[in-house]
């Protein structure tokens, strides 16, 4: 019998069409795909990660993932970052955690005000983060993006803390969006909370398509099963 894959909560809020996709992908690397409803307060003892996916959260209403960031179920996410649980914002999810203040900026409409559906090239620019682990600054990932609101934007004295910390983990290889220096995903100071526009779960398969997706979520995977590890074996 193989190891059973660690327990990774996928959240889905009202609106969010990318979840499924979340699920089938961990499920198709091995982890244990968790569905977790915004409702919910807590998330399970046994959850080694989470995700944010992407869609349109409550309509995208006020701005793109300002009403998720006051879901119930985002005071648990807070909590679990604060301990260093890995958790990856996908797309929606990325923009629900700069919202949430769990990541620094702002995501605003696209440049051209057009909406993005295209495989992209991404270039790692931090492998400091469980999710680049596997990677090398350099290494250049084809992952696709559909987005309308993936435009970052941040002042000049946070960008410069930004890129001086490491914080800046994937650029765009072209300017696709408007994004400040065509940076595509960003992590937090302790690098356990990544937000990125384009989609790895939609890029894990060849069969559909480019598999720049794989190393990402095998990063999250890894990193889910390195902290239940950490908690099985408890205090020494």
């Amino acid at each position: 019998m193989s190891e059973r894959g660690p327990r990774i909560a996928v959240v889905t809020f009202p609106g969010s069409n990318d979840d499924g996709d979340a699920r089938l992908a961990l499920e198709h690397l091995g982890a244990d795909a968790v569905a977790v409803w915004h409702a919910t307060s807590e998330l399970d003892s046994d959850i080694g990660g989470v995700i944010l996916p992407g869609g349109f959260s409550y309509g995208d209403y006020l701005r793109c993932g300002a009403l998720a960031r006051s879901a119930p179920v985002m005071d648990a996410v807070r909590e679990f970052a604060a301990v260093g649980g890995p958790v990856l914002g996908i797309c929606n999810g990325f923009q629900i955690l700069c919202e949430a203040g769990l990541l620094p900026g702002v995501l605003r409409p696209n440049r051209r005000l057009e909406f993005l559906c295209t495989d992209v090239t991404v270039v790692v620019e931090s492998a400091g983060t469980p999710f680049t682990s596997g990677l090398a600054r350099g290494d250049e990932l084809v992952i696709p993006v559909k987005h309308g609101e993936g435009n970052w934007v941040v002042d000049d004295g946070l960008y410069a803390e930004l890129v001086e910390g490491g914080q800046i983990v994937l650029r765009y290889g072209e300017d696709v969006n408007g994004s400040r220096d065509r940076v595509a995903g960003i992590a937090n100071r302790d690098g356990n909370v990544l937000g990125l526009m384009p989609h790895p779960e939609h890029a894990v398969d060849p069969l559909l398509g480019p598999t720049g997706g794989l190393p990402l979520l095998q990063g999250l995977i890894g990193a889910a099963r390195e902290r239940l590890a950490g908690y099985a074996l408890g205090p020494r």
